[in-house]
């Protein structure tokens, strides 16, 4: 919450560490977690057993994140990427670590309660995996978002080059954009992308133009005004607009505009209100507002609508 309070921050996520991962001893015997006293001073005397207290433990400080987060700034975000395993058996064929008993924590819970704006459920397995089948799992967990909360996979993009093909990666983003309630993926981690060439290349393929996060309308629904559109610029050689906000300041700019048919877009902070076209001329161009939710304005327009002649050129506002 201190990093809440005094940094502009997007959002914030909580990695699948909430009770330590199951340990051993040298002798291989397994350690139990020391909260003997603990236990027994708050949660027997309530009558939990010690996995249920563990997982209230949990559940109510994932709740109290949420919360907290949201009476200091309710557009900063707050999600989560847990185990992608919730409990072996669901579905069916999931074998795996049991992260309900083991990790004491029960992500299924939080995302149906909607305490999260986000769900990232760490899918480190491969399509092909029988026991832990990404797209089983993936349409498992869109299941369970009952809320309607953004619900973006965690990829294994650590695994390329030294278990997996690129490939793998490709299959995964596929069956994401093909599975119905989900909106993107996360990789793991960032550095991987920016050191294997590889995954570099396919992020090129994948993903041609920049794309905007995905709204969060629990948070938020109205959207911000249209912004006006002006030619600040048109002569021979450039085509020059700039824009202004006509109600609330934006968060973002989406700047989209057309030339031979074809739409480019661009994603532009709230501080740039200026964009030039040098030796271009597009047929179109419309500028939208975004506010910090990620709802998006109606476009303002400019159309061409008549062959340019030079120097002039017909230029209208929609």
């Amino acid at each position: 919450m201190d990093v809440v309070r005094r940094y502009d921050v997007d959002g914030v996520v909580f990695d699948d560490y909430f009770y330590p991962y199951p340990k051993k001893d040298t002798a291989g015997r397994p350690l139990s977690f020391p909260d003997d006293a603990s236990w027994r001073k708050y949660g027997w005397p309530n009558g939990l057993t010690r996995e249920d207290w563990r997982r209230q433990n949990v559940n109510l400080f994932v709740q109290k994140i949420y919360q907290s987060i949201k009476a200091a700034k309710p557009w900063v975000k707050f999600g989560a990427s847990p185990f992608g395993i919730w409990r072996p058996g669901h579905p069916w064929q999931i074998k795996g670590l049991d992260a309900y008993a083991g990790l004491y924590a029960d992500s299924r819970l939080w995302l149906a309660n909607g305490w999260l704006d986000y769900f990232a459920p760490q899918l480190y397995w491969p399509v092909d995996s029988p026991q832990q089948s990404f797209p089983v799992l993936l349409n498992w967990w869109t299941q369970q978002n009952v809320k309607g909360r953004n619900l973006w996979p965690g990829l294994n993009a650590v695994a390329v080059g030294e278990e997996w093909s690129v490939n793998e990666i490709a299959r995964q983003i596929s069956i994401t954009r093909r599975q119905p309630g989900t909106s993107g993926e996360i990789f793991y981690h960032l550095r991987t992308i920016v050191e294997n060439q590889a995954l570099a290349d396919l992020i090129r393929t994948q993903y041609g133009q920049s794309a905007l996060v995905p709204a969060s309308p629990w948070l938020a629904s109205l959207p911000p005004v249209k912004p006006k559109l002006i030619v600040a610029e048109n002569n021979r050689s450039s085509l020059g607009v700039r824009w202004e906000t006509a109600g609330e300041a934006a968060w973002l700019w989406i700047l989209q505009y057309r030339t031979n048919r074809v739409w480019a877009t661009e994603i532009l902070p709230a501080h740039q209100t200026t964009w030039t076209f040098e030796n271009s001329r597009p047929d179109m161009v419309a500028v939208s507002a975004v506010d910090r939710v990620g709802n998006v304005s109606s476009p303002a327009a400019i159309k061409k609508t008549q062959p340019l002649r030079p120097g002039r050129g017909m230029i209208v506002l929609n």
